[in-house]
């Protein structure tokens, strides 16, 4: 059984127009303030069971971050990932302040991102000064005009649409072509590494983003990666400057991207965990319109007061101000968890 909750409070409504992220329960705090904790975050599309950390080297937290733990990091992405030379590999304080610098290293031009997707891509291109469209369909490159930068998410957040890299690596011909980019985001690539563009890394005009605090489980670590051709690779490293990766996210990144056997079980404890929350959300009644292993996204006409109802039960979930009638859950940390979202889901 799940929490009594009220049924005379309204439905909490999210601002329009405004980008709206999960993950800080102050703001589902102020939204419910009598709930009953402990709160559960199922906002977030981050792995609820992180890489171990260990005891790290206490020059990591007292010396700048040295050029040889950088470079044994980016050996290390470059193994896990799949790019065939760690030179074409740029690591950043988290793959957002890449989404952020990314569209300041080329003059303005046309900006096609596929959507419905992560919210901070278009309007990180438009304070670039570029011109942004939103298409909902992948064209084929070969028919009508191509945009200067094609900008998606693969999977895509929030709803899990894959697109298989042979279609991408046409589009990448195409645009690089005429000097253009193709821009993946593979902040989830993790879980379904054969979806990777990777392995293709340093060829002209394709731009690989990655995170690594997602499938980790470490979000608070802040580490990303930028795969390119070397001359993109520089004029990143350059706009970023000196230190940009604190010393502990080099150490600990670098070794857990070199431990794949944690990453393989990882994976498929993340399977059946995602499979777990699927037969919680049928058995509710909900419709499943897609998702990753770390989040699922449903479509249900009284989104806004089933959104109320896990607030007043201290069950924080992403809303979509553009979309109404979905919510996505992420993968309940433990059986407690998964009680208290299934007692809502029956109500």
């Amino acid at each position: 059984m799940g929490p009594a909750i009220s049924m005379d409070q309204p439905a909490v409504q999210p601002r329009q127009g405004v980008l709206v992220h999960g993950g800080d329960l102050a703001d589902a705090a102020s939204l419910f303030p009598q709930a009953p904790g402990p709160w559960i975050d199922l906002s977030t599309g981050i792995n609820p069971w992180p890489y171990p950390v260990p005891d790290l080297p206490g020059a990591s937290w007292t010396r700048l971050p040295g050029k040889a733990a950088e470079a044994a990091l980016l050996r290390a992405a470059a193994d896990a990932y799949g790019v065939p030379d760690p030179a074409l590999l740029a690591a950043a304080p988290g793959s957002q302040i890449l989404i952020q610098t990314l569209p300041f290293l080329r003059l303005p031009g046309t900006v096609a991102i596929l959507s419905p997707t992560y919210g901070e891509h278009a309007p990180a291109w438009e304070r670039a000064g570029h011109q942004v469209s939103l298409i909902h369909t992948l064209p084929d490159p070969d028919k009508g005009p191509l945009p200067d930068v094609l900008v998606l998410v693969n999977p895509n957040n929030p709803d899990g649409r894959l697109i298989v890299p042979d279609i991408l690596l046409r589009w990448q011909e195409r645009l690089a072509a005429r000097g253009g980019w193709l821009v993946v985001d593979e902040a989830f690539a993790d879980l379904v590494p054969e979806s990777s563009l990777a392995p293709y890394a340093g060829r002209e005009g394709l731009v690989i983003l990655r995170s690594f605090g997602k499938f980790f489980g470490l979000a608070g670590l802040r580490l990303g990666f930028l795969a390119a051709p070397v001359s993109l690779v520089q004029a990143l490293t350059g706009r970023l400057g000196p230190w940009a990766v604190p010393g502990p996210a080099l150490e600990l990144g670098a070794m857990a991207l070199a431990d794949r056997p944690w990453q393989d079980r990882m994976r498929g404890q993340l399977a059946q965990a995602r499979a777990g929350l699927d037969a919680i959300l049928a058995g509710g009644g909900r419709e499943i319109v897609g998702g990753t292993d770390l989040y699922r996204l449903i479509r249900l006409e009284d989104a806004p007061d089933l959104f109320t109802r896990l607030g007043q039960a201290a069950i924080w979930v992403r809303r979509f101000p553009d979309r109404p009638d979905w919510l996505r859950l992420g993968l309940p940390p433990d059986v407690a968890a998964m009680e208290r979202l299934a007692g809502v889901l029956r109500l």
